[in-house]
Parts: C-alpha cells; sequence; structure tokens
C-alpha cells in the first residue's frame, strides 16, 4: 500500500480505483488484521472488493460442517486463531465441537468484519478489462459466469488460447512472476509463500506492476 500511494503521488490520477482480487485471509497469522487494513483503506479511496475462494469457503463454513473441515485443510485453522476463536487440536486428541467453534467464529465476524464479507463482489468491468479472482468459463458470457467458476476455476480457463470478450485480470493460480497473455493477466505471485504481492497498474492503455520485492526509496 506505501508503494501504491508513492506511486500516485509519482503519477497522479482524477479517480484512482483500486481492486482488489480476493483470498484477503488464511495462510497466515493475520488475517483479522488484514480484514482491518482493507476496511481502513475504504475510507481513504475509492475501492473494489472481489471474493475469492477463500472467503466464500469461510462463509461457508458458519453453517456446513464439510465446508468447515475443508477450510481447516486451506488455513481457515490460522484465520480463527487471528479472530481469537480456538478451535482446539487438529487431529488425534481433544477437540472442541465443531458447532461451538462455528458459533464463536460467527459472533466474532458480526461484530467486526461480517458485513465485508457480505459485501464482497464476485467480478466487476472497467473498460476493457475484466476483474475477478480465479477466471471464468471459456464459451460462456461474462455475464453469465456461474460464480463457482469464478472463485475457482483453473485448468480449461488458464489452457485457453482464445479472446474472452475483455482482458481477464484474475489471480487463484500462484505463478513465480505476474503471467501477461494476450486473453488475460494473472497477479497471483504467491505472496503467502514467496513475501512477493504483485499490484498491475491498469491506465488508459498502459500497464506495469508494483510489487512487494521492488525496494522503495
Amino acid at each position: 500500500m506505501a508503494q501504491i500511494e508513492r506511486d500516485l503521488a509519482a503519477r497522479p490520477a482524477s479517480r484512482p480505483i483500486l481492486i482488489f482480487l480476493g483470498d484477503y485471509i488464511d495462510r497466515g497469522p493475520a488475517s483479522q488484521q488484514t480484514i482491518d487494513r482493507l476496511v481502513q483503506q475504504s475510507r481513504s479511496h475509492e475501492c473494489v472488493f472481489l471474493k475469492g475462494n477463500h472467503e466464500a469457503l469461510a462463509l461457508r463454513s458458519l453453517t456446513d460442517r464439510v465446508a468447515f473441515d475443508r477450510w481447516m485443510r486451506l488455513g481457515g485453522f490460522e484465520t480463527l486463531i487471528s479472530y481469537g476463536v480456538m478451535p482446539g487440536f487438529i487431529g488425534a486428541g481433544p477437540s472442541r465441537p465443531v458447532p461451538e467453534t462455528q458459533a464463536t467464529f460467527h459472533a466474532a465476524l458480526a461484530s467486526r468484519h461480517m458485513q465485508f464479507f457480505r459485501s464482497l463482489q464476485t467480478s466487476c468491468t472497467f473498460g476493457d478489462f475484466f476483474f475477478v479472482h480465479a477466471g471464468i468459463r471459456p464459451g460462456v458470457a461474462l455475464t453469465q459466469q456461474a460464480e463457482e467458476d469464478l472463485l475457482w476455476i483453473r485448468g480449461e480457463f488458464l489452457d485457453a488460447q482464445g479472446e474472452f470478450g475483455k482482458i481477464v485480470i484474475h489471480g487463484h493460480t500462484p505463478t513465480k512472476t505476474v503471467e501477461v497473455k494476450p486473453n488475460r493477466v494473472n497477479i497471483d505471485t504467491g505472496a503467502f509463500a514467496t513475501g512477493r504481492l504483485s499490484c498491475l497498474v491498469l491506465e488508459e492503455n498502459s500497464l506495469s506492476l508494483i510489487d512487494t520485492m521492488t525496494p522503495v526509496d
């Protein structure tokens, strides 16, 4: 965010819009603090927050035991800890009952972040660009895409060579560097494992990158 502020100061825009592509939680110790930071950011900038599969799974986990177990394997345990919810032991040994954990997490979200989670969009469009967490299903109109595909799709979308109607800006599938294709741009550089969080800067027909591995002067 500091680098984005510096870029905006160096290249002022009349209406800068910050678009976040989802997966704000899990696989790290500070999920709650990250949401706090995003909420704070929205008070000083025009922001669009998209839903990632991790946010969708966390919400489903509030009432769905199968989703809860899956979420635990994908980083949900760390998210619960960040909200002060102790889920007990995973694996052998005593464990806090899942319904109790679900209720405690629901209460924690309701008091802090439920409105943020409920307001997440599945996609947005600006000009020639379609922004989404994971991607789209080829051959289906952008306005007719299923949420499951927007949040989870990989192979069929990533392998597609044809045009999608707009250039798709997405994340979800980590790559070592930002991946620029004629029909899509993948900016997921695996920050949870690599420390590289990437930002794509779009202004008219120009494209540039900011990432956390680039020193700030």
